[in-house]
């Protein structure tokens, strides 16, 4: 194990302990019936499927033209304001809001805003 590896663990718990707060779930209550073997492992099999998640700082929309001219050193702009937090995408889907944290000069992200499952749901309609 790397000491890159040891600091990013140490600073999710530190992370993990300021920040852990108790929020109770009334659309997630624990009064369900305990999985059976069967759906166990269903349930085993999906948390296996590899998903990609993405940040994503903004967007631009630039036309071919102006695409070629781009080189070393050009400046796209995006459609987002200095400080706006970023959006974290699993599979094209925005789960969570976050913000830009360094940690021994690698890039990461704290997320600062979950999207319900809820919400989520309600974007599929």
């Amino acid at each position: 194990m790397s000491t890159d590896t040891d600091d990013w663990a140490a600073a999710m718990a530190e992370q993990a302990i300021e920040e852990a707060k108790a929020v109770e779930l009334d659309e997630f209550s624990n009064d369900s019936t305990p999985l059976s073997e069967e759906e166990a492992s269903k349930l085993d099999a999906i948390m296996d499927i590899p998903v990609t998640i993405s940040m994503e700082v903004g967007r631009s929309f630039i036309n071919i033209r102006n695409l070629l001219q781009l080189n070393q050193g050009s400046v796209v702009e995006l459609d987002r304001v200095a400080g706006e937090p970023l959006d974290v995408m699993v599979n094209g889907t925005l789960i969570a809001h976050g913000e830009v944290v360094v940690v021994n000069d690698k890039f990461g992200i704290r997320l600062t805003d979950v999207i319900s499952q809820t919400e989520r749901i309600k974007k599929l309609k």
